[in-house]
C-alpha cells in the first residue's frame, strides 16, 4: 500500500502540473476540448485516490514523520474541489480557476512528498 501511495504521488504531481498547463493554455485559446476536461478529471481522480490511500495507511497505523504531511493532502483535496463550488460560469474564468487550483495541488503534492 505504501508503494502505491508513492507511485500515485509522482503521478499526481505530474498530471496536476500538466492539467494546470492545459487548462491555462485552453483559456488563452478561448475554449477547452474534451482532452482538457479528461486531463482535469484524471488529475482530480488521482488527488482523491491519494487521499483515500493515505487514509488506508492511517488505518493500518502507518503514519508520516511530519504532521504537516496530512495538512498538505487535505489542502490539495480542497484545492481541486474548490472550482466546482466557487468558479464563475464564464468558461474562460472557470478554466483559470481550474488551472490555478491544479497548480496549487501540484505544489502541495511536492510539499507533501517532501514531508513524507
Amino acid at each position: 500500500m505504501l508503494t502505491a501511495h508513492h507511485v500515485n504521488a509522482f503521478l499526481l504531481i505530474a498530471v496536476c502540473a500538466c492539467a494546470s498547463g492545459a487548462a491555462l493554455w485552453a483559456r488563452r485559446r478561448g475554449a477547452a476540448g474534451g482532452g482538457v476536461a479528461h486531463l482535469l478529471a484524471l488529475a482530480q481522480t488521482l488527488v482523491v485516490a491519494q487521499v483515500a490511500i493515505g487514509l488506508l495507511l492511517l488505518s493500518q497505523h502507518k503514519r508520516a514523520a511530519d504532521h504537516l504531511h496530512y495538512a498538505y493532502g487535505t489542502f490539495a483535496l480542497a484545492a481541486v474541489l474548490s472550482p466546482w463550488l466557487y468558479a464563475p460560469a464564464d468558461p474562460r474564468a472557470r478554466l483559470a480557476w481550474f488551472g490555478g487550483a491544479f497548480l496549487v495541488a501540484a505544489a502541495l503534492g511536492v510539499r507533501a512528498w517532501m514531508t513524507a
